[in-house]
């Protein structure tokens, strides 16, 4: 029996910084839709900023969903035991305060979710 030799191709793709995810699921898969929002503003331009969104999306099987799911708390896990423990950044909820009084102040203005990218 003679060997073949047999050549891969490896696609590496691009490094990605994800600022969002959501995940949505059918019968037979989750899907995961990484997202990179990078605003833009070019000073000349008369028009306002732009804002890029780019999207990764990664699809699984249930099986894999919920193998990777195990996966990512263990390694979550052994973080936290050489770092300690993850938690909420202080900018993160100085904003979330912040944003909470003002709601409060202004009980008329619509409350939202939504990230501000423009201050």
């Amino acid at each position: 029996m003679t060997d073949k030799k047999i050549n891969f191709g490896i696609n590496d793709g691009n490094n990605f910084f994800a600022h969002e995810v959501s995940v949505n699921f059918n019968p037979t898969q989750f899907i995961l839709d990484f997202k990179c929002i990078t605003p833009r503003v070019d000073p000349r331009s008369n028009e306002g900023p732009f804002i890029n969104i780019h999207h990764n999306v990664v699809m699984m099987d249930v099986f894999h969903a919920k193998k990777f799911m195990e996966f990512l708390k263990n390694r979550i896990d052994d973080y936290e035991k050489e770092f300690g423990k993850v938690e909420k950044p202080n900018a993160v909820k100085k904003i979330e305060k912040k944003r909470k009084k003002e709601a409060k102040d202004n009980k008329n203005k619509k409350k939202t979710d939504a990230p501000s990218y423009f201050g």
